[in-house]
């Protein structure tokens, strides 16, 4: 996914984050701010992926390309 469009469309995928990574709290969403790096380091955190993985889950559930 490129970065700087899941900077953009944050508050738009931020439902759709909250649906797909449930265990997610708000504070946890405050804490990505909208950034891409950010979002993938709160899910190695949460659910213990690594970076590849977090990576390929945000790509799979929004599309490389969004």
């Amino acid at each position: 996914m490129n970065a700087d469009l899941f900077e953009g469309k944050w508050k738009q995928l931020r439902g759709r984050v909250k649906q797909v990574w449930g265990d997610l709290t708000d504070d946890d969403l405050a804490k990505v701010e909208g950034s891409y790096d950010r979002f993938v380091g709160v899910l190695q955190e949460k659910y213990g992926y690594s970076k590849e993985e977090a990576q390929r889950q945000i790509d799979s559930e929004f599309g490389a390309g969004f």
